[in-house]
C-alpha cells in the first residue's frame, strides 16, 4: 500500500515539475514571438518611411524632361537623360564581361575542383571579395586603370562593376550546381555522354533558374553602386557615347545632386532614386519568381 502511494506522490511531483516546464516554456516562446515581432515592425517602420519618401519626393521630380535631357546647370531645367544611359551601357558591359568568368569558374569549382587547393583557394579569394567593401574595388581599379592611362573613363567603370559582379556570380552557379541531383549526372555518364556534355545539357540547365537569379541579383547590385564609379568613371554633365571619356551615371549624379543646395537639383536626384529604386524591386520581383522553379 505504501510502495502505491509513493509511486502516486511521485507522478504527481513528476506531472507538475512537467507542467511548469511547459509553462515556462510557453513564457519563452510567448516573448520571443513577441520580440521578433517588435523587431520586424521596427524594420517595416523604416522601410515603409524610406519607401513613400522616396516615391513622394522622386515622383514629384519626374517628368519627360527627366528623362529627356541633359543634367542642367544651377537653377535652370533639365534632366538626366545622361546618366541614365551611362548608368544603363556600364551596368549592361559589366553584366556581359562579369557573368561568363563568373558561371565558367561556378562550373570549374562544383564540377572539376570540387575539394583540391586550387579550388579552396579561389573559394577563399571569392568570399573576400563578396565581403570587400566596394570602394576597395574602385581605388584599385584607379590604381590600376585610371593612374595608369591618365584619365577616367567608362571602360574603367566597367571593370570595377564587372568586379562586383564576378563573386557574386560564383557563388550562386557553385551552389545551384551543387543542388542538382547526383543521379542526373550519372544517368548522363551511363549514357556515354562526355563530362562537358552531361555539364552543359543537363547541370546547368537544371539549375538555370538558380544562375539567372544569380545574375539578376548581381545587376541589381551593381546599379546602386556609387562609389566604385568615384574613382573609375567619375561624371559627365554632358552627353557621350564613348566609353573611353568620363561617363555619367545615376548613383554619381544623385550623390552630386542630393548634396548640392539647389532646388532643382535635388529634384532630380530624387527622380533618379525612384528610377533606380524601381529597376532595383523590378530586378529582385524577377529572381524571386525564378527562384520558384523546381530544379
Amino acid at each position: 500500500m505504501s510502495t502505491t502511494a509513493e509511486l502516486l506522490v511521485e507522478a504527481a511531483g513528476k506531472s507538475r515539475e512537467r507542467e511548469t516546464m511547459y509553462a515556462r516554456r510557453k513564457r519563452i516562446n510567448q516573448i520571443a514571438l513577441t520580440l521578433s515581432l517588435a523587431a520586424m515592425l521596427f524594420g517595416l517602420v523604416w522601410l515603409v518611411w524610406i519607401l513613400w519618401d522616396t516615391v513622394r519626393l522622386g515622383l514629384g521630380g519626374l517628368g519627360w524632361s527627366t528623362l529627356t535631357q541633359m543634367t542642367p546647370p544651377p537653377n535652370e531645367a533639365g534632366g538626366i537623360a545622361n546618366a541614365i544611359y551611362g548608368s544603363f551601357l556600364m551596368v549592361l558591359l559589366a553584366t556581359f564581361v562579369g557573368t561568363p568568368i563568373g558561371i565558367m569558374a561556378g562550373v570549374y569549382l562544383a564540377e572539376y575542383d570540387t575539394k583540391g587547393w586550387l579550388g579552396s583557394l579561389t573559394r577563399f579569394v571569392n568570399d573576400i571579395l563578396l565581403s570587400a567593401p566596394s570602394i576597395v574595388i574602385g581605388l584599385f581599379v584607379y590604381a590600376v586603370v585610371v593612374s595608369r592611362y591618365k584619365s577616367f573613363s567608362g571602360w574603367a567603370g566597367v571593370i570595377a562593376l564587372a568586379l562586383i559582379v564576378i563573386p557574386v556570380v560564383i557563388r550562386t552557379t557553385e551552389n545551384m550546381l551543387t543542388l542538382v541531383p547526383a543521379g542526373l549526372r550519372e544517368a548522363a555518364y551511363a549514357l556515354g555522354a562526355p563530362k562537358w556534355k552531361v555539364i552543359v545539357s543537363i547541370t546547368l540547365r537544371a539549375a538555370r533558374a538558380g544562375v539567372v537569379t544569380g545574375v539578376l541579383l548581381a545587376v541589381a547590385r551593381i546599379s546602386g553602386e556609387t562609389a566604385p564609379l568615384l574613382f573609375t568613371s567619375l561624371n559627365n554633365q554632358f552627353w557621350t557615347s564613348s566609353l573611353s571619356e568620363p561617363m555619367s551615371s545615376l548613383p554619381v549624379t544623385i550623390f552630386k545632386f542630393a548634396m548640392s543646395p539647389y532646388e532643382n537639383w535635388q529634384q532630380l536626384a530624387w527622380a533618379g532614386v525612384f528610377l533606380i529604386t524601381v529597376a532595383v524591386l523590378g530586378l529582385n520581383i524577377l529572381a524571386r519568381v525564378l527562384t520558384r522553379s523546381k530544379i
